[in-house]
């Protein structure tokens, strides 16, 4: 394969596109700063951090947290691990709110053009950014640039939506039964392309990925894969799993079994999300 121009060559031409004001509205509106810590999202929550926790290295860590929202995760990262988290995000309100947290500091930035110095990091995290990238060129410079900003042997976790992940939620929900809804899932899950729409206004416009695509990639950007994680398994889709995790001993018994299962290749694509690990290599 032939080196990617994107792994030695990460610098972007100015200027670059800014964040859709569609998009940016979305986020405006907070409900990220609640859908992790609420009813089923918590399964997505606590499942991601069990995940990172067992990839990345030891605290003190440099963490740079891409996407990183009103702070969800770089809040544990910092406070209960230790870690020295930088929120980097494109949009205002979230910068505002997570650089609040003890231990965390925080700045507007592209994931495409990272504000960050050379192999500055131990971990880059890309918890979101991969969603509103349809282009796979800007998905490849974006991994590309965090390669560039993790040292020499440094970890980077990316998480994707998976590619059927809006057919099942509407079968779980019953919104498949819908003819107008049913076509557009049908053509979400054909090309991964979702818009938004006044007809499906729960969510923003994205990309919704093929677990294969990822590694692919990754490899891309100079980074080399080194699995993959299946975040929800296929636990978000049983109807009793918000009252499994209000209780703690099933709560624990779901993740066990979710974790015994997210590296399972037959199973990846029944995940709502897919987390991506691969290390930035060690030359020579």
């Amino acid at each position: 394969m032939e080196p990617s121009p994107y792994a030695t060559e990460p610098q972007l031409p100015s200027p670059l596109p800014s964040l859709s004001e569609e998009i940016l509205a979305y986020y405006e509106r907070g409900g990220e700063n609640t859908r992790l810590r609420e009813g089923t999202g918590r399964l997505e929550f606590w499942r991601t951090q069990d995940i990172l926790r067992r990839l990345l290295p030891e605290a003190p860590a440099r963490v740079l947290d891409v996407g990183g929202g009103t702070g969800i995760h770089a809040e544990w990262l910092a406070g209960e691990d230790g870690h020295a988290v930088e929120v980097v995000d494109p949009v205002p309100m979230h910068v505002e709110r997570s650089g609040r947290l003890p231990g965390v500091t925080a700045r507007l930035g592209d994931a495409r053009a990272l504000p960050a110095e050379d192999a500055a990091y131990d971990a880059v995290l890309f918890l979101g950014p991969l969603y509103h990238l349809p282009e796979r060129p800007d998905r490849v410079r974006a991994l590309a640039e965090a390669r560039r900003a993790v040292r020499p042997g440094g970890v980077v976790v990316a998480a994707t939506i998976n590619r059927f992940a809006g057919l099942n939620d509407t079968l779980l929900q019953g919104n498949y039964f819908i003819p107008e809804r049913r076509e557009r899932i049908d053509a979400v899950s054909a090309d991964g392309r979702h818009s938004r729409s006044s007809a499906d206004p729960h969510f923003t416009t994205a990309y919704f990925a093929h677990p294969a695509e990822a590694p692919d990639e990754f490899t891309e950007a100079g980074l080399a894969p080194e699995g993959q994680y299946g975040v929800e398994g296929v636990a978000w889709l049983m109807g009793g799993v918000e009252e499994w995790l209000d209780d703690p001993e099933r709560r624990e018994a779901v993740l066990a079994a979710t974790r015994r299962i997210e590296s399972e290749p037959s199973l990846l694509g029944a995940s709502g999300h897919v987390l991506t690990a691969g290390r930035r290599p060690v030359e020579g």
